[in-house]
């Protein structure tokens, strides 16, 4: 009874407390010219959003394990289309059909030495969980695995990464025809097997070290938030860097009518493994690991287990039989929409994903909790008589963990309805914890500041602002999640910093083919059940938010996004900053293949090259925030045999052309021809950052500027077709996409002037 009274005065203090602050929100807020009446409809907005309903959504849609394409996945989006539906949105759900697995049978066995035994997958089983013997939890797999059936030696690689097997190949360690055994972290699972395949490996098991989210890191499941033996973190292996989506149609809808001869064959398809892959818990990968021969293993992939790490190879072998139920499977996005009443083409677009490996109570279900409390207090302001100038449209993603496979597929059916959106904002992972963070493109990253100024702290202590400046990046948190909120941005900042967004999650079509400036929030903390069977509605009440305070926190968050796009008189776009983030991204890859250049064996800090002839991405460090300068920006930049001039120039350019129609943002005389004309060109500067023909090798991806790194899968890589053709020492490429990039950016700072009264 305590526990109830309390909550409900910390209910009512919070809508004191959301009052409060949008009274005292400053007054000037960019794209408003009187922010005055925006203010009231945030104050309405920020009082409903409720805790004990998201409370109720998450029980509800995490009630049974729900993969893209059962019944289960069908139910949940049922769920979310009524509550859409009965906000006043315009609610559809529409199908796709796209080619995923199930598990048919998965095993993993030790055949040798005699005296170690060992089969897998342990079922994954805890002390008390009331959620995992549901029948319906499918074996552990790696989604877009090929079958396969092999024998082999196994030897250790870390985390997969292409650094790791050169150092194995420093070490003496032949990969060709084993299977490596790698951890999962630092980089998405489906590079590890992209590179062990261009090495020649016949099969990948990829395990959880308790080192990266497991007991190393604090107590394990049931008794605190890590991963316990027993969890196994399954996930897509889909080479989602080269296009993501479905793999039989990139760049095209995979819509049920689709004929088969405009799809591309699951064999012949670019995004597809070739050797099969498997996850493991740390219980079944123990013995294995324990019992590897060869030289020690690099101090620095000693993992938590309690004995030596060898790399091998043997004389441990395993045998691997994984056989796939691939078919053409139904998927549901639900689409909820409300027409603006002066730009109605102009669409704001919001979305979560609702498809879960298992129940996914953190990943992706505290977003749909939280986005349908915003959909709740959007539905609240239409009754008010509030209406939206710009359209909204409010996406439930299906099939995000397969490949993000609904957000692509809708995005690629409406790319010449989105010419003229206006911004895409993401939330995957909502809350696992209280860190708030984000991720966008420069011209969103001072919005979601001010928009974090509007929102009271789930804890009262000021806005979520103030409390984000004040832990800035304190998530402990280190397994790959999708989300990119905790990944420390590629350009120093003089606020809060704001990540660069990479991929593994549903903004990619929306920034990285179509131009659309994107956003993703979430709020992270100790969470170690990744993609486990333990990720359900226990872990989340007891570890992740056990009153929904910061699921009510994220849901208004959101929802003020929405809100201020959906109404703002000019797009409240800050370019003045884009080009001098710019600036620093050419400063450094200047830096960086001068240093290559200039090292005894052609590299400084030599690329894994791997044999395929490429390397790894771009370092994610900050890097100087000095000012765009020349070509000569060091002695050290200097030595490089590529020409950065017209690079520089053209990023000096457009953050001159920023600053400038910043000015006339803040102009209140404009006349109402004037915004739209100033909208215009707010709106076509970021498409203009597009590459019609795309990068290097895969051309699915358009945008100049930021890509998922071919050998990071999540974490953005800048300028990627410079410093991916550097990273690869191929000076002949990188200096061809420095023309290109130079013209991209001038491009866009044309859009920019553009406008008549720059």
């Amino acid at each position: 009874m305590f526990r109830s009274r309390f909550l409900s005065i910390l209910s009512a203090c919070a809508i004191l407390g959301s009052q409060l602050f949008a009274q005292q929100a400053a007054q000037s807020v960019l794209g408003f010219k009187d922010f005055a009446q925006q203010q009231q409809w945030n104050k309405k907005f920020l009082a409903v959003p409720d805790a004990k309903l998201a409370e109720e959504h998450l029980r509800i849609l995490t009630k049974a394990p729900h993969m893209a394409g059962t019944p289960e996945d069908r139910a949940t989006a049922e769920y979310v289309a009524e509550k859409f539906r009965q906000a006043g949105l315009e609610t559809e759900i529409v199908e796709y059909k796209i080619w995923i697995n199930y598990p048919k049978s998965i095993s993993v066995d030790v055949t040798a030495p005699a005296n170690v035994k060992m089969h897998g997958p342990s079922k994954e089983q805890v002390m008390g969980d009331p959620f995992q013997d549901d029948p319906r939890v499918a074996t552990a797999f790696n989604g877009m695995s090929p079958s396969g059936d092999v024998e082999a030696e196994v030897f250790y690689a870390n985390y997969g990464r292409p650094e790791d097997f050169k150092k194995l190949k420093e070490l003496g360690v032949d990969p060709r025809g084993k299977i490596a055994l790698v951890r999962y972290g630092q980089n998405f699972r489906g590079v590890k097997t992209y590179v062990a395949q261009e090495y020649g490996c016949a099969g990948v098991i990829i395990y959880s070290d308790p080192m990266d989210d497991g007991y190393f890191k604090g107590d394990s499941y049931p008794n605190g938030p890590w991963r316990p033996a027993s969890a196994v973190q399954r996930g897509s292996l889909a080479f989602m860097f080269k296009y993501p989506g479905d793999v039989t149609t990139p760049g095209i809808a995979s819509l049920p009518d689709l004929p088969e001869s405009q799809r591309t064959k699951p064999e012949n398809a670019a995004a597809m493994p070739k050797i099969p892959t498997t996850p493991l818990p740390y219980q079944d990968a123990s013995p294995i690991l324990a019992n590897l021969g060869g030289k020690a293993s690099p101090r620095e992939w000693q993992g938590a287990l309690p004995f030596t790490y060898h790399v091998g190879p043997g004389p441990v072998k395993v045998h691997l039989n994984l056989q796939q139920d691939y078919q053409y499977r139904s998927i549901w996005d639900v689409i909820g929409r409300i027409r603006g009443t002066e730009f109605p083409d102009e669409w704001v677009v919001a979305g979560n994903h609702r498809d879960a490996w298992v129940y996914g109570a953190v990943d992706p279900n505290s977003g749909t909790a939280a986005m349908l409390e915003t959909v709740h207090g959007i539905g609240e302001l239409l009754k008010q008589g509030w209406k939206p100038k710009r359209s909204i449209v409010i996406g439930s993603w299906d099939a995000e963990e397969e490949g993000l496979i609904g957000s692509t597929e809708w995005g690629e059916q409406h790319e010449k309805d989105l010419a003229k959106a206006a911004a895409y904002f993401n939330m995957d992972v909502a809350v696992s914890g209280p860190n708030f963070g984000s991720s966008a493109v420069p011209t969103l990253k001072q919005f979601v500041r001010e928009v974090a100024k509007q929102v009271p702290d789930a804890k009262g202590n000021g806005t979520v602002y103030d409390v984000w400046r004040k832990t800035l990046l304190a998530s402990t948190n280190s397994a790959d999640l999708g989300g990119s909120q905790i990944r420390p941005p590629n350009a120093q900042q003089n606020d809060v910093p704001v990540g660069d967004l990479g991929s593994g999650s549903d903004y990619t079509v929306f920034l990285q083919r179509l131009g659309v400036p994107a956003n993703d929030i979430g709020s992270n903390g100790d969470y170690g059940v990744y993609h486990s069977v333990f990720d359900n509605f226990n872990w989340f009440k007891k570890f992740g938010d056990p009153d929904f305070l910061y699921t009510q926190q994220m849901a208004r968050v959101f929802g003020i996004e929405v809100l201020h796009m959906a109404d703002a008189d000019v797009l409240p776009f800050d370019y003045s900053d884009y080009g001098n983030e710019i600036g620093q991204y050419i400063e450094a890859a200047q830096k960086k293949a001068a240093a290559q250049t200039s090292s005894p064996s052609g590299s400084a800090n030599p690329a894994p090259t791997n044999p395929s002839g490429t390397g790894p991405a771009v370092s994610s460090s900050p890097v100087s925030s000095s000012p765009v300068r020349s070509s000569a920006m060091s002695a050290t930049a200097s030595a490089t045999p590529l020409d950065f001039t017209a690079a520089a120039a053209a990023a000096k350019r457009f953050a001159a052309a920023g600053r400038k129609i910043s000015t006339a943002q803040h102009d209140p005389r404009l006349s109402t021809s004037d915004l739209a004309k100033l909208n215009d060109a707010l709106r076509n500067a970021e498409r203009a950052l597009l590459i019609p023909e795309g990068l290097p090798n895969r051309p699915w991806f358009r945008h100049a500027i930021y890509a998922p790194g071919e050998y990071t899968g999540y974490a953005a890589v800048v300028i990627p077709g410079v410093n991916e053709a550097i990273d690869a020492n191929d000076y002949a490429r990188a200096q061809k996409q420095l023309v290109v990039l130079a013209a991209t950016i001038n491009r866009a700072a044309q859009v920019l002037e553009s406008f008549p009264g720059h």
